[in-house]
């Protein structure tokens, strides 16, 4: 029998295969140009979870929903807003670059000059609790459902969810399979999803057959920090730490 992995080499074990599933899956117009950070990004996304997932089980999970353009598609980090990935976090590595570029959207690593709005709110709440990230990480963990960036040939971005039900379904069951092993190895006491829809895929994982052998964390949601979303706008962090302790995580 092989031995079992240390909870981060089980995270990036995880994402190894996650990785390699999704490459395999096409997808038509509008959407135009798919990134795969988990590919040009590899270096830096295994280096944020081995310093980022929690050495032990039992800790609160935080599911978004897929990498923003000028966040985790730069940097290979869930949220990973540019300045706070080199600065607060200390990662280096290598970001290469998709192999077909939308010319509006192009991968320049932690040389970017734009800010991830949603990525600077998440981590800047965590900052100001917590401190430096192994403190956060002691006990938590920050995770997209799917790893892919959509694009339509304007630039403008497509999710997950927009997608059509022949292109939708096998990505749901290459992440569905990455997030249940996730679940599996951590055994998490919490999975939250950062916005409704990171909510429904974690209920949909928990209420299948993949959670039975593995108990049931609980399932909570907090506002997402998109500024996209007008209450968002309006104080999100106060808004986050409220419905955090009103759900017994903090």
């Amino acid at each position: 029998m092989a031995p079992r992995l240390a909870l981060p080499e089980a995270f990036v074990d995880a994402a190894r295969a996650l990785r390699d599933d999704v490459a395999e899956l096409t997808f038509a117009e509008p959407v135009t140009h798919v990134y795969n950070p988990l590919a040009y990004a590899w270096s830096m996304h295994a280096a944020y979870l081995r310093r980022a997932a929690p050495r032990a089980q039992g800790s609160v999970l935080f599911l978004g929903m897929n990498p923003g353009p000028w966040g985790m598609a730069q940097t290979g980090v869930p949220f990973g807003e540019v300045a706070t990935v080199r600065d607060w976090m200390g990662l280096e590595g290598e970001v290469g670059r998709p192999e077909v570029e939308h010319p509006k959207r192009p991968i320049e690593g932690l040389a970017c000059g734009r800010s991830e709005v949603s990525g600077r709110r998440l981590w800047g709440l965590v900052a100001a609790r917590f401190g430096a990230l192994d403190g956060f990480a002691a006990q938590h963990v920050v995770m997209n459902y799917c790893p892919l960036v959509f694009m339509e040939a304007s630039g403008r971005n497509r999710t997950p969810d927009k997608l059509p039900a022949a292109e939708r379904i096998p990505l749901e069951r290459a992440c569905d399979r990455h997030l249940a092993r996730i679940i599996e190895v951590a055994r998490p006491r919490w999975v939250v999803g950062i916005g409704a829809f990171a909510e429904r895929c974690a209920r949909r994982i928990l209420e299948g057959e993949a959670s039975r052998s593995v108990g049931a964390p609980r399932v909570g949601r907090v506002l997402h920090p998109s500024p996209a979303s007008p209450a968002a706008n309006r104080g999100w962090a106060d808004q986050a730490i409220a419905q955090l302790e009103a759900l017994g995580v903090w």
